[in-house]
């Protein structure tokens, strides 16, 4: 939201909210209905056409949006090194407003208003000529000045702050602007659409592809990595006039008072606004290498559908707990993009990254196997996800983290022995293979109290109890168990190791601190939840 929000700040379909595309659908069913009754010469290829164009700019966008996570999260390229924060990811969730703006435009504009605009041929050479002319002459030229115009802080404090509000920005941060302003950029983007259209030398290709370019170069621009190749400037020099690059619009959000231009810089060094650091900015962002890391933690696909639940997916999706969105009824439309995620994934069989974090001077980073539930359930696949996990190891160790935590069902007694395989497979590690329980472990023996000497274990022997008990001895504390048997189990797990020698069994005890081991998750998880708050 803008500073001091200005009039027609707010969308008109706002309080639908997610019933807001319903407002689409009169011209959608007219436009089909139309298509499929009238005689093939008087159909309007074009307005039939509209409703698959909006689904299309909807996955053109979501693309950019899921690559440039990805991208940024590796730390490759990456312009801006800061976090996005929560109000940002609120305040861009409904970037879709725009497309449904551009449905309606086309369906009234195109439709019903405009002369000619009904029964456009598919292909005209020169309508692509004419609209590349106007888009660099009057296009660029009157949106250099008016957004010129919006940063002053009349306009700026009631509606171009929305969008500044954005200093890290995302592709969806291209189009996250208040109403009135989203209203005047179409009213300019539409002008070569209308003329090309009134002089007779409109196209189907055209109408449809200038938006695409627009699309392009917008999300281009605002996905905080460095993408275009130095090559391509020095075959062609003047090139740096006529395309801005990811770096060079970066700089508008972090300085704010250069580098206007739409996507033609040519008009920021004509009238002398362009940012000194431009140059420096984009070599320094080609160099930049992945991060660093202090740890990651390597998890897994859950179900087809999970995808849409990680930060690379959907962000209203990601927002929620996937069991709790697991039944939602628009699953159903997307089953073709979930068929098209398994079978790249099963083409692809990598590990990717899926977010990266900073805790104080902690680098984090989730890498996700590209596995399924189901697959870690059946024996032909132990192989290729145990390869699968022991390059990951190999590589977080290559990028420096000193802890990889394996999650979900990446460990296990049969699977790799909880993480041990890889240990015993690779002596020279140096990074320390971890799951949940050895975390957990770690928590529990730092809570016990200074100076005790005796703790006594009771309940099932779990895998967690037996880590528990070795890492206690470790520290000279005797480890007590109430029964001749769970004390012989705790003796065979260490392997003979002279830590066994603080076991004991005890018909009566009178010690101070006792381990439930069935409760232990829920102590840890209270104790946890307690340092939060």
């Amino acid at each position: 939201m803008a500073s001091k929000p200005g009039i027609l700040t707010d969308w008109p379909w706002t309080p639908l909210g997610n019933f807001k595309y319903i407002v689409l659908a009169p011209w959608i069913i007219h436009s089909t209905y139309s298509f499929m009754v009238k005689d093939e010469k008087e159909r309007d290829l074009l307005n039939f056409l509209i409703f698959p164009f909006l689904l299309w700019r909807m996955l053109h966008n979501q693309i950019w949006i899921s690559l440039s996570r990805y991208r940024t999260a590796k730390g490759r390229n990456r312009i801006v090194d800061k976090p996005i924060e929560f109000e940002q990811v609120d305040r861009e969730r409904n970037w879709d407003d725009q497309i449904i703006l551009s449905g309606i435009l086309f369906y009234v504009v195109f439709g019903k208003m405009l002369p000619g605009g009904t029964q456009l041929p598919i292909w005209r050479l020169d309508g692509v000529i004419l609209m590349a002319l106007l888009h660099a002459g009057p296009v660029e030229f009157v949106y250099y000045w008016l957004h010129r115009a919006l940063h002053h802080h009349y306009l700026y404090s009631r509606y171009h702050s929305h969008h500044h509000s954005s200093i890290v920005t995302e592709p969806i941060t291209s189009v996250t602007h208040p109403f009135a302003e989203l209203i005047t950029y179409y009213v300019l983007f539409s002008t070569p659409l209308i003329t090309t259209v009134l002089t007779g030398a409109g196209s189907i290709v055209l109408a449809f592809g200038y938006i695409t370019y627009i699309d392009l170069m917008n999300n281009m621009g605002h996905c905080n990595f460095e993408l275009i190749p130095k090559w391509l400037f020095t075959i062609f020099p003047p090139l740096k006039y006529l395309m801005y690059t990811p770096s060079f619009h970066s700089l508008h959000h972090t300085q704010f008072r250069a580098n206007y231009s739409l996507f033609m810089p040519l008009y920021d060094y004509l009238f002398s606004t362009v940012d000194k650091t431009s140059d420096t900015l984009y070599e320094t962002s080609l160099k930049k290498q992945d991060d660093s890391l202090d740890v990651v933690y390597l998890t897994h696909l859950t179900t087809p559908e999970s995808i849409y639940h990680m930060r690379l997916g959907l962000v209203s999706l990601a927002s929620k707990p996937h069991h709790h969105a697991s039944s939602e009824w628009y699953k159903w439309l997307l089953w073709p993009v979930t068929l098209l995620s398994m079978m790249i994934t099963w083409i692809y069989g990598r590990t990717f990254v899926v977010e990266r974090n900073r805790l104080n001077k902690l680098k984090l980073q989730t890498w996700a196997i590209s596995k399924y539930n189901m697959q870690y359930f059946s024996q032909r696949q132990n192989e290729s996800i145990n390869r699968l996990i022991e390059e990951a190891i190999l590589e977080a160790e290559e990028k420096g983290a000193r802890v990889i935590s394996l999650g979900l069902l990446n460990q296990g007694e049969e699977l790799n022995r909880y993480g041990g395989l890889f240990v015993h497979k690779n002596p020279e590690l140096k990074i320390k293979v971890v799951d949940g329980s050895s975390l957990a472990v770690a928590v529990l023996t730092n809570s016990i109290p200074d100076g005790t000497t005796q703790v006594v274990i009771r309940g099932i022997l779990t895998k967690v109890a037996y880590a528990t008990a070795f890492a206690l001895c470790q520290k000279g504390i005797q480890v007590v168990t109430l029964r001749e048997d769970e004390h012989e189990k705790l003796i065979r797990s260490f392997g003979g190791k002279s830590e066994s020698k603080n076991l004991l069994v005890s018909r009566s005890y009178c010690q101070k601190v006792t381990i439930y081991t069935n409760i232990i998750i829920t102590y840890i998880c209270n104790r946890y939840m307690n340092m939060i708050n």
